[in-house]
């Protein structure tokens, strides 16, 4: 996944070390409040997801807990939402994420002192709380561009005004990127399952549920897009704020166990079809990452709708004009078209085939880094093409149009640094992109995808989508970010294994 980004909600505090900001009313739900962080350049060129696939399964993770058994891996760099938790007693603050994404607590540890980026964060010092308790089993966190190391502690945590007892969680002694150390945020609540969670450590949110803080089996998230705003946002714990969204949310099923995954369908530009998730795909509903993140063939139909910047592959290009008219008529005379590059000679049987290595260098670096899918660059750079053109002939049946929109396709591959530049004044006339869940269309305006930046006197507008490619049986896998959540109040049901998504209001 050439870009990392995390899902999830960040609690905030009003004031330096001050109270935190929580409320529970009479209706017994436990509502924390959200801060925004504005991005940035930086942010967004830090912000990147690489892909990590298990062979057996979606992220399965071992119960060891060094091993690195991720779906794929988030830098938490670009993160938007922020707030407080403490853990001892007496109390120590924390700004964490709140991450759908991971499953682990962890913080920076008193022990940390070879790690300049710990100097920047509040550290948990267990000596001055009475209710820690050692363990001390080393572990490693991975994150997008390295690990962070540390062993696991147990103490108190307070969330709002829950105090969850004897959490284990992981003090972190070594963080592997200075970019940490600019962050607003000391660490990580993941708010993701157990089956998840590096060296098998109980949840927090897990935890409120066993001790019985919390009622009903959900939690709730509602993002504040408005940027004037202090208030960035709300996560409530045990129930729904119905003044956060507008008629009934649909639920879906999750479509793995120990995921916040559920099945999508077809991803439309405007009313247009982009052919790859018709017969479906997964995503991945995560509150830590900023941006949308999905399989290079539709992200680059995006781009061109939207007039995004990309890079040119002129191996994309040669195919289209050396083998456009072959794919064209394969396509017409009724050619299964999982077979049709393998027909040409692009593709082998099991998807692999020899290729100059030049060319396996260059598109590597630029897209395709860290992927393990035993494709070669040729191959799926051909099957790409036959996907754009079996979606354009549903739209036209004259070729040259068609296979000139498969060549300009090539110039709009998804930046590999995860910036997408869009002219800012020709936001209002862009579609609006279209996701298929659950049967009905949830879509999300130019105004919600564009990504407006302050730079110095000027404004510069960002593409929010992104590339991420997980071949069969875990994919084509989509992550669905803060934009997507901010258009949509979402709730997360564990006890019907299931997401809900309405309006946000």
């Amino acid at each position: 996944m050439a870009f990392k980004y995390l899902p999830v909600v960040f609690m905030c505090v009003w004031a330096w070390f001050g109270s935190l900001t929580y409320a529970t009313s009479n209706d017994g739900l436990m509502r924390v409040g959200l801060k925004r962080r504005n991005l940035d350049h930086q942010s967004l060129k830090d912000a990147r997801i690489k892909e990590t696939v298990h062979p057996r399964d979606l992220g399965g993770v071992n119960e060891n807990c060094c091993d690195e058994d991720i779906a794929y891996l988030k830098n938490y760099f670009d993160a938007q939402f922020f707030g407080a938790i403490s853990i001892g007693s007496p109390p120590q603050y924390f700004n964490v994420v709140f991450d759908t994404g991971s499953s682990n607590l962890w913080v920076p540890s008193s022990k940390c002192i070879f790690s300049i980026a710990c100097y920047f964060h509040a550290k948990y010092r267990s000596k001055i709380s009475s209710t820690y308790t050692e363990i001390g089993t080393p572990c490693k966190i991975p994150y997008g561009q390295g690990s962070i190391f540390g062993f696991f502690s147990q103490d108190n945590v307070q969330v709002g005004d829950i105090v969850v007892k004897d959490q284990e969680f992981a003090e972190i002694t070594r963080e592997g990127s200075l970019a940490l150390s600019v962050l607003p945020f000391d660490g990580i609540l993941g708010l993701g399952f157990q089956d998840t969670s590096v060296g098998n450590v109980t949840p927090v949110w897990y935890n409120m549920i066993e001790q019985g803080h919390i009622c009903h089996k959900i939690f709730s998230l509602w993002l504040n897009q408005d940027p004037t705003e202090d208030m960035g946002g709300e996560i409530v714990f045990g129930g729904i704020d119905y003044r956060h969204f507008r008629g009934d949310h649909t639920y879906v099923p999750l479509s793995q166990k120990g995921h916040w995954l559920i099945d999508v369908g077809d991803i439309l530009l405007a009313n247009n079809s982009t052919g790859l998730c018709e017969g479906g795909c997964a995503a991945i509903v995560d509150s830590g990452t900023s941006l949308i993140a999905g399989p290079t063939s539709v992200v680059t139909q995006i781009n061109h709708a939207i007039g995004a910047e990309g890079y040119v592959s002129f191996e994309c290009k040669n195919i289209v004009h050396n083998y456009g008219d072959s794919i064209w008529e394969s396509l017409i005379s009724g050619l299964n078209p999982d077979i049709i590059c393998i027909d040409i000679g692009l593709c082998s049987l099991d998807g692999f085939y020899a290729m100059d290595d030049v060319i396996e260098k260059v598109v590597h670096n630029q897209s395709w880094e860290g992927s393990r899918t035993r494709e070669s660059p040729l191959c799926t750079f051909c099957n790409m093409i036959v996907l754009w053109i079996q979606v354009q002939l549903k739209q036209s049946d004259v070729k040259e149009k068609v296979l000139k929109y498969a060549d300009e396709l090539c110039e709009k591959l998804p930046n590999p640094s995860g910036q997408s530049f869009i002219n800012c004044n020709s936001i209002a006339a862009l579609p609006h992109i279209t996701f298929t869940i659950g049967n009905k269309f949830f879509p999300i305006s130019p105004e919600q995808y564009i990504l407006r930046v302050e730079e110095g006197c000027s404004t510069v507008c960002y593409g929010s989508f992104v590339a991420i490619d997980v071949p069969p049986p875990q994919g084509p896998l989509w992550v669905l970010g803060t934009i997507f959540l901010g258009a949509y109040h979402t709730v997360f049901d564990y006890d019907h294994l299931q997401i809900g998504f309405a309006e946000a209001a």
